[in-house]
């Protein structure tokens, strides 16, 4: 009884094991916590082993390498069509292993160590943020409903915030005044431990080789460099810039048959937030970049005429990313190609 390949289903402490032979044959099938699994793998010959790119995936997947096993990471939804009959953990075991054989799968990198720190330090800042946007709402809801009102933007509400705590003993009441005061309080402490987060980011940029070659892409900051970074590595997961913009969502979605073409919305497939921070980088570019000498100038103009500016946005961040991926892959600096439209000026 030789292994061949292993197929694990992941779990927080219960791990799902089915080894197939040369033949695909089912030969092994455990239930493990994770000190056995670690033992029985450390005591097997080297072997393809298959797993579900998800929570812990990258740790263990790093640390069967170690052990000289051929680790494969896919995602879930490329292994549903593999799952037989109903599911179960066994039966997703036997869908991931017969999955990781096939020739034409798609797989994840594993992550390294300071990747996974990185991603950490982005999905942190994020969920700052978005507690940030939930304690101003909530604190514009509170004022409204007493007839105080403020334009769209944090700026101003942030400015008049002071003033307006200290002539509201006149209009609130002292529950709404001491509520005020208290989501005022959390909105500060939320904007010190952004800026941490951010100024942490921007020192990883500054020390990141990759990230400093990034950084000469229009509309590419140290946001967006290192959220790439810690994304795709060195990119080598794609074999060109067109599979990652498709890999990104940035590019229509198909819904074709009969040899009739036709294309929708964009997908929105692979990473959302590395997505909405190309997305934003092109619309800076679009309002802030100088349209006289701007490499890019000649073909925003050409498009921002026969299309929609939100179609325009997704379009530059399409070609942003491409851009981004061939200076992380190639390692060459960022060199802009002028535009046919500005060549014959």
């Amino acid at each position: 009884m030789t292994i061949q390949t292993i197929g694990i289903d992941l779990g927080k402490t219960v791990f799902y094991l089915v080894g197939m032979d040369c033949r695909g044959e089912i030969v092994v099938k455990k239930r493990l916590s994770r000190p056995q699994l670690v033992r029985y793998t450390s005591n097997i010959p080297a072997c393809l082993i298959g797993m579900e790119s998800c929570g812990g995936a990258h740790y263990l997947g790093s640390l069967l390498t170690a052990q000289g096993h051929r680790v494969r990471l896919m995602p879930g939804q490329f292994v549903r069509p593999f799952v037989k009959s109903n599911k179960n953990d066994y039966v997703d075991a036997e869908a991931i292993a017969e999955a990781v054989q096939r020739p034409t799968m798609r797989f994840v990198p594993i992550k390294t160590t300071d990747q996974l720190d990185l991603q950490a330090v982005h999905r942190v800042r994020d969920r700052l943020i978005s507690r940030r946007t939930s304690v101003i709402n909530q604190l514009r809801a509170f004022l409204l409903e007493r007839g105080i009102t403020f334009r769209q933007g944090r700026a101003l509400l942030r400015r008049q915030m002071p003033a307006l705590l200290a002539q509201t003993e006149e209009i609130l009441s002292p529950c709404m005044q001491r509520l005020l005061l208290q989501l005022w309080q959390e909105w500060r402490e939320l904007e010190a431990q952004i800026e941490t987060t951010t100024e942490e980011i921007e020192r990883i940029a500054d020390q990141d080789v990759a990230c400093q070659r990034l950084l000469d892409v229009p509309g590419v900051g140290p946001l967006v460099a290192t959220a790439l970074v810690a994304a795709v590595g060195n990119g080598s997961a794609f074999a060109r810039g067109r599979d990652f913009a498709a890999w990104l969502g940035l590019v229509p979605r198909q819904s074709s048959t009969g040899g009739k073409p036709r294309l929708l919305g964009i997908s929105k497939r692979g990473n959302p937030y590395l997505r909405r921070l190309f997305v934003h980088g092109a619309r800076s570019v679009i309002c802030h970049a100088n349209r006289d000498d701007h490499p890019l100038a000649p073909w925003i103009t050409s498009l921002e005429s026969r299309a929609h500016r939100n179609v325009l946005i997704v379009a530059l961040a399409n070609k942003l990313a491409r851009a981004a991926w061939a200076v992380l892959a190639t390692g060459v600096p960022y060199r802009a190609a002028p535009h046919p439209a500005a060549v014959t000026r």
